[in-house]
């Protein structure tokens, strides 16, 4: 499944989720490719929209490949293979470090005027817009569970088998579109995957409040 771009894969997933419709979900987005969508599926099932913040942990030498997360509490989760990767634990320090300060500069930037949104007895859906390794998925479930909602639902539009398999039972229900065995990276399955700047963040966040 090929999607033209997110807001298409959010009108997808929006009806994979229509039962929630006029049951004031809260929709979260992982910053900051989902946030556009998360936005267009609260619209859509009359629910409430904010952000969970949560952060790869990126390897040594390549950021872009995670060996885990982090959320905002300072919970980590690490990969079996993160000591494979060269990360000993003084790098894994200075890399969370660096994650939950960027975490503490988004959250000022993005929701300067109020807490987060309480999510405490919702139904909570959690949307990305795929997955790769999950890590971050990983990290965002485990600080919802937390906060105690009423349901707690993952839903993404690709993720590769084995990542699906991984977040069992870190969520009561897992919605995904497309599981394709062939997975190298989320962006092959757009035809249009631009960066989402922080500036779209904090319009769509105003917009959504």
């Amino acid at each position: 499944m090929i999607f033209n771009d997110r807001i298409a894969a959010a009108e997808k997933l929006a009806q994979a989720l229509s039962e929630y419709r006029g049951k004031n979900p809260l929709v979260l987005a992982i910053p900051r490719g989902s946030v556009p969508m998360a936005k267009l599926i609260a619209e859509q099932l009359q629910g409430e929209m904010d952000v969970v913040l949560v952060r790869k942990l990126g390897a040594p030498g390549n950021p872009e490949f995670a060996i885990g997360s982090v959320d905002e509490s300072g919970w980590v989760y690490l990969t079996e293979y993160a000591a494979k990767a060269g990360a000993d634990d003084l790098y894994v320090q200075r890399e969370v470090a660096a994650q939950m300060e960027t975490m503490r500069r988004r959250r000022a930037q993005y929701t300067p005027e109020r807490p987060p949104v309480d999510p405490a007895g919702r139904i909570v859906i959690v949307i990305d817009d795929g997955l790769a390794t999950g890590s971050t998925m990983i990290a965002a479930l485990h600080a919802l569970r937390n906060r105690k909602p009423e349901q707690l639902i993952c839903a993404v539009p690709v993720a590769p088998p084995e990542t699906i398999q991984k977040l069992q039972g870190k969520a009561d229900r897992i919605v995904c579109l497309s599981t394709p065995a062939d997975f190298y990276a989320v962006g092959q399955f757009y035809r249009d995957f631009p960066q989402v700047s922080d500036d779209e963040v904090i319009a769509c966040l105003g917009a959504a409040t």
